[in-house]
């Protein structure tokens, strides 16, 4: 590669270059704010000066078993102080941390286990029954070259202590032991290279076996502070860990917190009444939320509720497209909401709609339609665009020509780990391939229109199956909804509706429930839009709390074809 001319030969040296990485946030937030609370779970408290010792005593302990660069150490656990400090002590030795989904089965977790060689598995005492029998599935299938991880439990008072107790008779290390062996004082490394791997995430596919998801340090610092910037979070910000950390490194703002020297308030278990009693009781001014989460914010019943809020609450959404509906219903609440978009293979969050002050004077209906969609690049990410899928060009800004979502920048991943075929597909002409359909608006917004796959073909149109949900969500009876293709004799295909009535909704007459539902539907949408199928019930959804949209569509195939219609 040809070198570029500049006005000088001046080289990069000790003083003047490092690599980037969050880690120093950390160290920065002790010197700063040593007595400011860092993190709070229920009655535990700690300041910022204990969390760095505590990360400290981690990166000691583990590089005292040898575990170091070039080793993995997962952790299966819940929002705890251990988790927040996973992100920091375990690269702090030099090793990678790998955050694994609690929700997940034992025979996904042996496999990510496995695939992630991993040295060590940190897992809390709720799910000690979970990782046993997940060791036991990858040590069956190893049969004698198993070469057990370093087991380590961590115990929370909050707990029934009986899944603990069985752990420690089983001479399993406990989590506050192991810090005790590690140095308060510790003298960790930064990575010499920002290009070294700082986390492991494996994406909720569904479909095939997980993606190992490779990040490194220069993504996380620069992922850290855009999040930051992008939701103009104040210095000392009280964050409330709704979102899972083991969801994107809960989408950076792990690292991000120590940037701002801000609190982490931790949340076991989301509900809506927690959710409100940390925003009254614990100073909350930002969390993040799946728009799952969100519907059960707003569709809270009054008892659970501590209205008004006591200030504005900001709202990160993410995950899944929020309904505009959800999104109107939470600005009436006081919740000032922010949405983005993204993948584990972008650190999560890689775009974000970011508002307009001339919307202010718009209608609130049109408002929460201009903020459901994706929107921009984040301040971190160097490219975004929506491109035809057959020639790679850009697509018109029409707002209708559909196209494929396409990334990159420094906030792209290093790739998938172990998986060169994959590699090759999803970086296939140097971008990123998101395998997420789109269009662009004349305003350069970006809006999600389906993944690939949940795009519904009838008679040779295409039917946004997130348009449909969109309008099914207005009726007053739904809670939430999904749209997949049902095979139709007439068209091919036509869209299903898979519905989760609100409680107290009389679902006696289902028939006629149904009928309402396409009549709601018929004012909303283009007549070959309209569900021709209504389903009742609880929707299945994966372990992160995305429905899981591949079980509607083989339930929708298991019905069989839709007769014939009139339409």
């Amino acid at each position: 590669m040809e070198v570029e001319r500049d006005i000088d030969d001046l080289p990069k040296n000790a003083a003047n270059y490092t690599a980037l990485t969050p880690l120093w946030l950390l160290e920065r937030a002790a010197v700063v704010h040593p007595n400011r609370k860092s993190v709070i779970h229920g009655s535990l408290q700690y300041t910022w000066l204990q969390t760095y010792q505590r990360c400290r005593r981690l990166a000691s302990a583990l590089s005292r078993y040898s575990i170091g660069a070039g080793s993995t150490v997962a952790i299966i656990a819940p929002n705890i102080p251990a988790m927040y400090e996973a992100h920091f002590g375990v690269p702090m030795s030099g090793a990678v941390v790998n955050c694994v989904n609690i929700r997940l089965n034992a025979p996904t977790i042996a496999f990510l286990l496995e695939h992630s060689s991993a040295a060590v598995v940190m897992v809390d005492q709720e799910f000690f029954p979970l990782a046993e029998e997940a060791l036991k599935i990858w040590s069956d299938k190893s049969k004698n070259d198993f070469k057990p991880p370093l087991l380590i439990v961590i115990a929370d008072e909050s707990c029934d202590p009986k899944a603990l107790e069985y752990a420690l008779r089983k001479g399993v290390i406990e989590y506050e032991q192991f810090l005790e062996t590690g140095d308060p004082e510790f003298a960790w490394k930064p990575p010499q290279d920002e290009w070294q791997s700082i986390a492991l995430g494996y994406t909720s596919g569904t479909t095939a076996s997980p993606k190992g998801v490779v990040l490194h340090h220069r993504g996380a610092y620069i992922m850290a502070l855009s999040g930051a910037l992008i939701w103009g979070m104040n210095e000392g910000a009280v964050y409330l860990w709704t979102l899972p950390m083991f969801h994107c490194n809960g989408w950076c703002f792990t690292w991000t917190l120590a940037a701002l020297c801000g609190t982490n308030i931790c949340l076991r278990q989301v509900a809506a009444k927690a959710i409100y009693q940390a925003i009254a009781n614990d100073g909350v001014t930002h969390l993040c939320a799946a728009p799952v989460v969100l519907n059960s914010i707003v569709n809270a019943p009054k008892s659970e509720t501590i209205l008004p809020l006591p200030r504005v609450v900001h709202v990160m959404t993410g995950g899944a497209a929020p309904p505009p509906s959800v999104l109107f219903a939470m600005s009436q609440q006081g919740f000032r909401v922010t949405h983005n978009y993204g993948l584990s293979e972008t650190y999560g969050p890689s775009t974000v709609c970011a508002w307009k002050p001339e919307w202010d004077e718009l209608p609130p209906e049109t408002q929460a339609r201009l903020n459901a969609r994706q929107g921009v690049r984040y301040i971190g990410l160097e490219g975004l665009d929506v491109v035809s899928t057959a020639d790679m060009k850009p697509v018109p800004a029409d707002g209708t020509t559909i196209g494929e979502i396409v990334m990159r920048g420094n906030t792209v991943m290093k790739g998938y780990l172990k998986n060169p075929k994959a590699n090759e597909e999803t970086f296939a002409n140097g971008w990123f391939h998101s395998g997420d359909l789109g269009v662009k608006h004349p305003d350069g917004y970006i809006q999600l229109k389906d993944r690939s796959k949940d795009i519904i073909i009838s008679g040779g149109e295409n039917i946004s199956s997130v348009e449909v949900e969109n309008a099914v969500y207005l009726h007053p009876a739904v809670l939430e909804a999904s749209v997949v293709a049902r095979p139709d004799d007439r068209w091919g295909e036509s869209p299903c509706a898979f519905v989760t009535l609100k409680p107290g909704v009389d679902s006696s007459d289902e028939r006629r429930l149904a009928e309402d539902m396409m009549k709601f539907c018929r004012s909303k949408l283009p007549a070959y839009w309209i569900p021709k199928s209504v389903v009742f019930g609880p929707l299945p959804k994966t372990a992160t709390g995305k429905i899981q949209k591949h079980l509607l569509r083989a339930r929708a195939k298991e019905m069989g074809p839709l007769k014939k219609s009139k339409l």
